[in-house]
């Protein structure tokens, strides 16, 4: 049954026929309104919202049947048009309020309805607007879309103009080091951005659309699949199962160390005989339409046979577990960590001596934007997949041999991207979508509901430390021992070495420590897979090592901020990994802090009250800032007939800004030529005609791509140069047979090296990311809630090109770690489907007051001095937070996050008189000295580097 429904909108009568049941988010999208963006679906992320009769109403839970004939509607498409902003627009882009841009029409048309109904908000205001009407973002840490709000209405108010509010390039011309909005802002901001499920939507009629059949358990044999019934649904064009896939079916885990027991081919594109992770894909239904798709799927009839399914490392290392994937160990690869000297005589002489076992949980993702893509055939014929994916070159390697595809059959093409943070680092979306246009001989296309999002895609590795530090009289540390699993569920996906050596390098970084042991593990689980997750290992070796730090600390009666400074890196000492930094900025870095940190330390101790109780608390941050050793990237520069210069690069953009630091860098490095910005036109990932530049991952690509930019361009330019020192026209250079276009190549090559796999020594990094976090919190005593009253961030990241891109990924991240520390967790795969059931903070989460100040410590080695930045927000603030919950409350919180019920079991244990200890020491499977004297009885022969 069908609707003839009259409705004005933005400004335009418009008659249509819909579905009563149809939501009003759905209906707007069909006649190409699609600035209106389906995130969660379930009215919990507002990305969705628009303006109802001067409402603000969340569009994908509103019915089509509940909507009045003749109401006014106001999508992003009415509010301003790329040509004329609206004031809240134009501060979007000025205030750094775009990243990823996917919940950005929602805010904005949310932020319309605030000002339509108050020109004059205060910023708590703004708040509790954005908190009532459920926006949602995962990107920004929301400070900046306060401020936009702010600024867009003194424009309102007539006290500013839109001239004064919009970012003005400087009169020298540069715009490296400045606050330039990046291109594709302007886009976002106006709904005129296609992302993955807007471009699905355009498609032509004959695509197919793809539902996926889920086994809904976590660990069973497969017995048998009939897709009879479901083939004959309507629309159904074919079920497609294991029996469809051309090639090995089995995905390139990327496992190269010579002791992992594993050999990484352990994830099918389509499972066949085992199910390993509840979700695990049985059949693909490829039907006309979503919605027929989706009913077909539920048609598909499979038998099990339900095994034991071990939810958490501790279970799956357990003696009488069972393999979980037949003939690998669940615990397959461990290694070991030596420094110095033998730690052991050193911890029985040592006068302080503290330790404690760690967990930091499965942290999800919770982007907005659910996995989302397409496959087709180009016109040269090769199979194309269009996705999230932020390593495109990956795609061949990883699934290239499972579809009997070599690499030059495969064209991967990025969308633009609504948030990944890491998940994206698995391919497996885009093994799926390949997979299925194989096999049909048509253009298919995906797209995840959340609670698949939720279940489907990777999570932080969970992860169980057992450490123990050391330190002398004067309270200078001694040693450090340290025992850690990382429970990395289902499948390997490409990141299971790399976390475990970035485990074994960061627990104790930030700190000159002479000696180390240690064993870290990985182990296998029926868990949602481990993958990519900003700041990737440190979070987890971090929250161990700098709650130890404050427990040293409180042991030896010193101040955490003092003890911290004696022991940081200064010229001389060494990271876990043995190298030398080639900067020290932490001793400025906690020079500067120190008056804020006695200020908040005085503020606590004055308004803390027996109900209310609050508390400081600090914490060191370090990462890397380029890929492992050996990283390596190119891009192509090219100079164009009308005197403009492309820039072709791999940089992927997660929302991050690329095309912001593309430009930027690229229009420094060029300003021998005198362009503009508008002058350097970007191509970017595509790999049909753009080059390597490697994945977004590791802080690497502002740094690589830079330098590969910068050698670029000089190639460029000395090509153009004549002997006077003025350029050739493209004309000249044309005539003259002088190549227009060069590749410009960045290497670590030479000065970074491979870890040695016995005793994790080495640098395999030039050069690092600083940053000191300052957290304030006020516990509640009846409830056990925190709340993050402020957080501070002193960072280091050399010369800074784009202040809104630095300080968004500092706002981003710190949200991020709030979350980790209080509420995010995954564990349920039946329960967790949802942004609320996962812990999503949501703007009153998340203080207004987020202090940034940086350090620019040039970095010799890094394009115009410079390095990346991302991860370092996310390494430590949510240890800032624990500490900080100590301090208000001498409730330790070993095991995160630290919900109201764990405070508050710890509250009352204090009150009766008892004392809170560490969780009992985890065994991880083995003795640890005994497995370090394997290790020397049996040393590792070194592989190849694999940048």
């Amino acid at each position: 049954m069908l609707k003839k429904i009259f409705l004005n909108i933005n400004g335009v009568n418009r008659m249509f026929v819909c579905d009563p049941e149809d939501s009003l988010a759905d209906s707007l999208r069909l006649l190409g309104l699609t600035g209106t963006k389906v995130g969660c679906n379930t009215g919990q992320c507002g990305a969705c919202s628009v303006l109802l009769n001067g409402k603000v109403v969340r569009s994908c839970v509103r019915k089509m049947k509940s909507i009045q004939e003749n109401s006014k509607i106001v999508t992003i498409e009415g509010i301003g048009t790329p040509t004329n902003l609206h004031a809240l627009q134009l501060a979007w882009t000025v205030y750094g309020g775009v990243q990823c841009g996917f919940c950005t029409p929602g805010f904005i048309v949310s932020a319309k309805g605030l000002l339509d109904e108050n020109q004059s908000p205060t910023r708590e205001q703004v708040r509790e607007w954005f908190q009532k009407n459920r926006n949602a973002c995962r990107c920004t840490g929301y400070k900046p879309l306060v401020d936009g709000v702010m600024a867009a209405a003194k424009v309102i108010r007539g006290e500013m103009t839109m001239e004064e509010l919009a970012f003005k390039i400087p009169e020298d011309g540069r715009i490296y080091n400045t606050a330039i909005p990046k291109p594709s802002a302007i886009a976002k901001v106006t709904g005129t951005c296609d992302y993955g499920a807007d471009l699905n939507l355009k498609l032509p009629k004959d695509v197919l659309h793809l539902a996926l059949v889920h086994a809904k358990v976590s660990h069973a044999n497969i017995l048998s699949i009939d897709t009879s019934e479901a083939e004959k649904m309507p629309g159904v064009y074919k079920v497609i199962t294991s029996k469809d896939i051309k090639g090995t079916n089995y995905m390139n885990g990327l496992c190269f160390v010579p002791t992992n027991k594993s050999d990484g081919y352990d994830r099918s594109i389509i499972n066949d005989k085992k199910v390993f992770q509840y979700g695990d894909v049985l059949a693909v239904v490829a039907a006309d339409t979503e919605k027929n798709a989706r009913a077909a799927a539920d048609k598909v009839k499979y038998e099990l046979e339900v095994l034991p399914a071990y939810m958490n490392g501790l279970d799956a290392i357990a003696e009488d577990a069972m393999e979980i994937h037949p003939g690998t160990p669940n615990l397959f690869l461990e290694l070991p960590i030596r420094k110095g000297e033998e730690s052991g005589p050193i911890m029985e002489s040592a006068p302080y001596v503290v330790e404690g076992s760690f967990y930091l949980q499965h942290q999800p993702h919770l982007v907005l934007e659910p996995d989302v893509g397409m496959a087709y055939r180009d016109e040269e014929g090769r199979i194309t997949v269009q996705s999230k994916s932020q390593f495109l070159q990956a795609i061949p390697v990883m699934a290239g041999q499972a579809l009997g595809l070599e690499a030059d059959q495969i064209r991967a093409i990025q969308n633009p991207v609504g948030a990944s943070f890491g998940y994206k680092m698995s391919q497996y979306t885009e093994a799926l979508l390949i997979a299925s246009a194989l096999a049909t001989g048509k253009t298919v296309c995906l797209r995840l509901d959340y609670a698949q999002q939720s279940f489907v895609t990777g999570k932080r590795s969970a992860s169980y430390f057992n450490v123990k530090m050391a330190a002398d009289k004067d309270g200078k540390l001694l040693a450090m021992e340290e025992d850690f699993l990382f429970d990395h569920g289902a499948y390997h996906e490409g990141t299971s070495e790399p976390l475990l050596e970035k485990g074994l390098r960061f627990c104790g970084a930030g700190y000159h420590i002479p000696s180390i042991r240690g064993i870290g593990r990985i182990c296998a689980s029926n868990q949602t897979f481990g993958t990519a997750f900003r700041a990737f290992g440190s979070p987890q070796a971090l929250l161990a090592s700098e709650s130890l730090m404050d427990m040293l600390a409180e042991k030896i009666g010193m101040d955490p901020l003092e003890f911290r400074y004696i022991n940081t890196y200064r010229p001389g000492t060494t990271m876990p990994s043995g190298c030398e930094m080639d900067i020290h900025p932490f001793p400025e870095l906690l020079d500067l802090m120190r008056p804020k940190y006695k200020g908040a330390l005085e503020r606590a101790k004055q308004e803390s009250t027996p109900e209310k109780r609050r508390g400081v608390g600090i914490t060191l941050g370090i990462y890397d800032s380029s890929f492992a050793a050996n990283d390596y990237a190119e891009i192509d520069i090219e100079l164009n007939p009308d005197g403009t210069v492309t820039h072709f690069s791999g940089w992927h953009d997660m929302g991050q800004g690329a095309d912001g630091g593309a430009q930027m860098l690229a229009h420094e490095a060029l300003r021998p030529l005198g362009l503009q910005p508008e002058q350097i036109p970007l191509i970017m990932n595509d790999t049909a005609i753009t080059p390597f530049t490697g994945a977004a991952a590791g802080s690497r690509t502002h740094y690589m791509a830079g330098k590969a930019t910068i050698d670029g361009a000089n190639k460029l330019m000395d090509a153009m140069r004549k002997p006077d020192g003025t350029f050739r026209s493209y004309e000249e250079m044309v005539k003259e047979n002088i190549p227009t276009k060069y590749k410009g190549i960045a290497s670590t090559a030479g000065y970074s090296s491979q870890c040695d796999l016995n005793t994790t020594q080495g640098n395999p990094n030039p050069t690092y990311t600083f940053g000191v976090f300052l957290a304030e919190v006020e516990v509640d005593t009846k409830t056990g809630k925190t709340k993050v009253l402020k957080m501070t961030l002193h960072g280091d990241f050399g010369t800074i090109g784009s202040k809104l891109a630095v300080d968004g990924q500092m706002y981003g991240g710190i949200m991020q770690g709030i979350g980790l520390a209080l509420s995010e967790d995954f564990y349920d795969p039946e329960k967790h489907i949802s942004l609320i059931s996962q812990g999503f903070p949501y703007i009153q989460d998340v203080p207004d007051e987020i202090e940034l100040q940086y350090t620019e410590t040039i970095r010799q080695t890094g394009p115009f001095g410079s390095c990346g930045c991302a991860e370092l927000p996310l390494t430590s603030p949510h240890v800032a937070i624990i500490n900080a919950i100590y301090n208000a409350t001498k409730v330790r919180i070993f095991e995160l996050p630290a919900t109201p019920d764990k405070v508050l079991a710890g509250l009352k244990k204090l009150e009766n008189g008892e004392k809170i200890q560490p969780p009992q020491r985890y065994f991880l499977g083995s003795d640890m000295n005994t497995k370090l004297e394997e290790f020397i009885k049996n040393p590792i022969i070194m592989p190849e580097t694999h940048a």
